[in-house]
Order: C-alpha cells, then structure tokens, then sequence
C-alpha cells in the first residue's frame, strides 16, 4: 500500500494550519505552502477548494489514504444520526489513533508502525490492523516483548497531558482503557466536518 513518506510538517504548510498540534510546525511561523512563491499563491478559496481543504486537513491528520477516508466516511452515513459525528468518532476509535491519544507513542505515524509490527494487544490478544474499531470497555496494551523498545519506555514513562476524557491510563503503566464512545465535546482534534459531507456529495 502506498502512503507519504515526506517531511509531514510540509503537509502542514500546505494546508495552511499545524495538525498535530506541535510547537515548533514550521506552520505556526509560516502558514503558507513552501517553495518561492508560496506566500503569493493564497487566493479566494471556491466553495469545492474549501470543502477539497477541510477533507485533506482531516485525511491528513488522521494518516489515511483517500480510499480510506471514503470508505470510512461511507461507514458514517450509514450509521444513521449525524453523519459528521459519526466520521469523527469513527477515525477516533481507530487503534493506532487510540495508541497515539494514550502517549505510547509520539506521532500517530509512528503509532500505525507499531501497530502493524505486531506490538499491540488488544483485551490480551495481538491486533496488527491499524483500521481496527476500539469499543468502550476494551483494553489496549503493549506486547511483553515490545515493552523494551526505546520508544515505546519513553511513551509509557508518562500520560499526554491532553488525554482524551474517553480514554485512561496510569503513568509507568503499559496498558490504557477505552471508558466511553469519543463525541464532540471529548474529541481533541477539532474539525470541520460539513466540507468534507459537502465534498463526497458531490
């Protein structure tokens, strides 16, 4: 499967606005697209390039393949309800962002790596899909052969000071739990949902 492998702070540039929250996105200083004539290219946005914006900030932020995202955004019309809501905590209760929200890890790129390396376990069994859906009462771990990686020590040593209230876990601890269902006064990323609904009506 392919995915970007470039700087990601670039993609940051790009569209305008950090996604990761990081203080030092070269975004937070320069929030234009780079090369020479990134400052001037900034135009009156039409309705399909804002909704084309709002997709890619969510798609980028979350690490997904544009096949992803629309079968995942497909997945939340047919939920029923509020179909932005259902994207967000549809993304949300992935595993390797449930990984990333724990602070097991520092990116949820690097999240997905160990994902798929076969380091996590989910209710005590080895789960190696980053696409996996975490339900409340679940409980996400790190292998006991995994539990030396440098990475992974560092992560567990301490809690994200911004952990999710859906989310818990212990400092020092290798193990964390899902307590309820992500919603919108709960999720961390905040996003614009309607341009992405706008944009796969099309």
């Amino acid at each position: 499967m392919s995915k970007y492998i470039g700087p990601k702070h670039k993609l940051c540039r790009r569209l305008g606005s950090c996604l990761w929250g990081s203080p030092k996105c070269p975004s937070n200083k320069r929030p234009f697209p780079p090369g020479q004539h990134g400052q001037s290219s900034r135009r009156k946005m039409s309705v399909y390039g804002q909704q084309l914006l709002d997709k890619q900030k969510i798609r980028t932020h979350y690490g997904l393949l544009e096949r992803q995202m629309r079968k995942t955004f497909e997945h939340a019309q047919r939920m029923g309800g509020v179909t932005g809501t259902n994207l967000l905590m549809l993304l949300e209760s992935r595993l390797d962002c449930i990984v990333y929200r724990m602070g097991f890890v520092p990116t949820i790129h690097s999240a997905r790596q160990v994902v798929v390396h076969g380091h996590i376990l989910v209710n005590g069994k080895p789960v190696d899909r980053p696409s996996f859906q975490v339900k409340p009462g679940m409980t996400i771990g790190i292998r006991e052969r995994s539990r030396e990686v440098p990475m992974i020590v560092e992560g567990a040593e301490s809690v994200p000071v911004a952990l999710p209230e859906y989310l818990e876990r212990s400092p020092r601890s290798f193990e964390g739990k899902m307590t309820a269902t992500p919603n919108l006064e709960t999720l961390p990323f905040k996003a614009q949902t309607a341009g992405v609904i706008g944009f796969y009506s099309r």
